[in-house]
Parts: C-alpha cells; structure tokens; sequence
C-alpha cells in the first residue's frame, strides 16, 4: 500500500511539473533565446577584440620590419666605414628585433585561427538563433489561438451553457412539441369518431333525417334542377 500511495505521489508531481513546464514553456523558451543572443553578444565583442588586436599585431610587425631594414642599411654602412664595433651593436638590435618579427608573425597566425574559428561561431549561432526566433512567433501564434478556443467555446464557464447542451435542448424540446402536435391530432380524431356530429352522419346515411353531406348524386341532382329551371 506504502509503495502504491508513493507511486502516486510521484506520479502527481510529474505530472504537476510537466504542466508547470506547459504554462511557462513560452516564458522558459523567452529567457533561455534572451540568454543565447546575450552568448552571441559576447562571442562578437570577443570576434571584435580578436580583429583589434590582429591589426596591433601586423602595424607591430610592420613597424619592426621597417627598424630592421634601417639598421641593416645603417649597419651595412658601419662595416663599408670600419666600424665593426657600431655594425656588431646595430647587428645585435637586429637580432632583437627579428625575434619580435617572429613573435608577431607567431601571434597573427593564432589570431588568424582564432578569428576564423569565431566567425564561423557567430554565423551559425546567429543562424540557429533567427531560427528559433521563427520558431517562438509561431509557437506564440499557436499558444495564443489555444487561448483564444479554451476562453471561447471549448472551455465554457462553470454556470454558463456549451453548444452541445443547447442543441441537446433544442432536439428534446422539437420532440416534445413533435408528441404534443400527434396527440392534438389523435384527440381531434376521437373526437370525429365519436362526438355528435359523427352520430347524426350515421344516421343520415341510415336514411333518418337529411344528409349532412352533400353526396355526387345530391350535386347533379341540384345542377339538373337549375338547366331545367333554364330551359
């Protein structure tokens, strides 16, 4: 007995969750698009940083590679004067500075990637979020017709009347009227049958007393009398 009335208790709150998660599933389906476009939002700036600071990188690089063509026309120079001493401090600098070269060439490569990696991240999050915004008008459409059918005819007001039962009406009401209308006409018959009017049209047909209905030989008896009145 404990396990079935456990059973059932947890069988009532799936079921109350599930109709919890039916009410606000457009309210759930709001938030969790809000906190998608807010993802998106953060995977641009991201994508708009990665671009700023390629772009650092390649004036870095740029600038760097201008310095060493420099000093290596200036160390150039030091040699043709026989100054090995400057040369070997310009050629020193110049090492230093092909190492940021590399550095900056190394960090524009990842940036490159990353970049790549991002757009496409945007473009298919951006994609997959318009189609869900689709999705959610026509979920809304559809929640607010269900609305509109459970507030209308389908879901009718404890104290108030459904179609069903007012056709239900109609119909025994059209039966009873049908019954009332049969049983005027049998009353009408009986008493046709055997009120007094039924007594003396049979004893007019027994020859006692005048006909109360005129018969065919009555009428050409009486059209007769008229031509020969004519004539």
């Amino acid at each position: 007995m404990f396990k079935t009335v456990l059973t059932l208790f947890r069988g009532s709150i799936a079921v109350a969750e599930e109709q919890l998660e039916d009410r606000t599933a457009l309210v759930i389906l709001d938030q969790q698009m809000r906190d998608a476009a807010a993802a998106v939002d953060r995977s641009k700036r991201t994508l708009a940083l990665a671009i700023a600071q390629d772009q650092q990188e390649g004036r870095r690089l740029e600038a760097t590679n201008t310095r060493i063509a420099d000093l290596e026309v200036r160390a150039t120079a030091a040699l043709d004067g026989g100054r090995e001493d400057l040369a070997r401090e310009a050629a020193q600098q110049i090492a230093n500075l092909e190492a940021d070269r590399d550095a900056c060439m190394t960090a524009r490569t990842l940036f490159a990637q990353e970049i790549t990696r991002l757009k496409r991240h945007v473009s298919n999050a951006e994609a997959r979020l318009t189609e869900l915004d689709r999705g959610r008008r026509i979920a809304r459409a559809s929640e607010a017709v269900r609305g509109l059918r459970r507030s209308g005819i389908e879901a009718a007001r404890p104290y108030e009347s459904t179609l069903p039962e007012a056709e239900a009406t109609l119909k025994r009401l059209r039966e009873r009227q049908i019954e009332a209308a049969a049983a005027d006409e049998a009353l009408i018959e009986l008493d046709a049958a055997s009120g007094p009017l039924a007594t003396a049209e049979k004893l007019a047909e027994q020859g006692f007393g005048p006909r109360i209905k005129s018969t065919a030989d009555d009428v050409l008896a009486r059209l007769n009398a008229k031509r020969t009145q004519t004539n």
